[in-house]
């Protein structure tokens, strides 16, 4: 995986022209995600209107534990985070593994986050 070379911005109009994440759309990854160290466990569109991909493993919070990636780089890694593009705000995907179904939940932020 990469970081993007052209800028990347962190909301764009939804829903999304085909189903799709656009190619400018930017998330908060965690870092092993973003790296290709573990997979895409946790997909959140939350009610503002981020995006934020987790392993489900290692604390998102921590110092530099997370960045900005380009959601379109990462599908290129992993074509299933696609099938999340469709996510309304305030809901999250979840997956127990690679190449499992996602699960759809409404998503919120534990106490005293967000």
């Amino acid at each position: 995986m990469h970081n993007t070379s052209h800028p990347v911005v962190r909301q764009a109009p939804f829903p999304f022209p085909d189903g799709r994440f656009p190619p400018d759309l930017g998330a908060v990854v965690q870092r092993t995600v973003g790296e290709g160290r573990l997979p895409a466990l946790v997909v959140v569109h939350d009610s503002d209107g981020d995006w934020l991909i987790g392993d489900s493993v290692n604390d998102p919070n921590l110092p530099d534990a997370s960045g900005l990636y380009c959601l379109a780089c990462l599908v290129e890694g992993d074509a299933s985070i696609s099938e999340t593009a469709t996510l309304p705000p305030g809901f999250a995907a979840y997956r127990n593994g690679p190449g499992l179904p996602w699960t759809i939940e409404p998503f919120r932020y534990g106490d005293g986050e967000g």
